[in-house]
């Protein structure tokens, strides 16, 4: 054990990132950089699977990634954790989101997965425009049944059946309302906590020496799991009565204040 070492996780979406350029703040990425000369591990925690994390890989060097709410994490280069929900459930799923009238995203750890026809709700219609930017679309649509995906995410609208649609993934699936008719569901018993869990447990690291970073609701398990929890300026109002610290918007350097006032760097 490395005493003195800290373990850093950091959200991605309202995070790390703006929500309205979706670039790392150059102080952010600095502080990022100093915390790891300064020994201490940096992970990205996020609700994004493995296919979807590739712009931020790309911007900033962290130790590793805990993706999909803890369905995959990664250390360096070794795959500590890996799931996908099981192809006959995930056929399954695919009706129950038809059925029950919302529409969305399979996220699976190498690509996503949209209906091949049009979607109707406006985020689908912008999830899938920007995934095809990102080259992450698959060329298999809903229809097929020859692929894995580990979790999903999915819009509501006032023809939607949001309550036969809890129902009926109640035995497996956590879903997570992320406000204004937006579900992030995940494979029961996994979340942003179960992938720390896993890290600390890789290295060795205490539930004291954790530090968390985040601000919206799928954050929650990992604000109810560790000692030290910061909360971004703006937020989800669930996160605040586990907060520690309270800092700044991303875009006003909010990461790297953090860091400095917590003597992280």
């Amino acid at each position: 054990m490395n005493k003195g070492r800290k373990a850093l996780f950091f959200d991605i979406d309202g995070t790390l990132t703006s929500e309205s350029t979706r670039q790392i703040p150059v102080s952010a990425m600095e502080a990022i950089a100093q915390a790891r000369k300064n020994g201490h591990l940096v992970f990205i925690n996020t609700g994004r699977t493995y296919s979807l994390i590739e712009p931020v890989r790309r911007m900033i060097e962290v130790d590793g990634y805990c993706c999909g709410c803890g369905t995959r994490v990664v250390a360096g280069e070794k795959v500590l954790y890996s799931t996908t929900i099981p192809r006959t459930r995930g056929s399954e799923i695919k009706k129950i989101i038809i059925q029950h009238k919302l529409d969305g995203m399979l996220e699976g750890t190498e690509e996503c997965y949209f209906r091949k026809e049009e979607p109707w709700m406006p985020e689908a219609v912008r999830m899938k425009s920007q995934m095809i930017k990102e080259g992450k679309v698959s060329s298999f649509g809903w229809e097929e049944d020859c692929y894995d995906f580990d979790k999903f995410f999915v819009q509501a609208d006032e023809n939607s059946d949001v309550k036969g649609f809890y129902q009926a993934l109640e035995k497996d699936i956590d879903i997570i309302d992320r406000g204004n008719g937006f579900y992030e569901c995940v494979p029961e018993g996994h979340s942003k906590a179960t992938g720390i869990e896993l890290v600390m447990k890789h290295y060795g690291i205490e539930l004291s020496d954790v530090y968390v970073f985040g601000d919206s609701t799928n954050d929650l398990p990992m604000f109810q799991l560790a000692k030290n929890c910061v909360l971004m300026g703006h937020h989800s109002v669930e996160l605040e009565p586990y907060a520690t610290f309270f800092t700044k918007n991303v875009e006003d350097d909010g990461v790297a204040y953090a860091m400095k006032e917590l003597g992280l760097i």
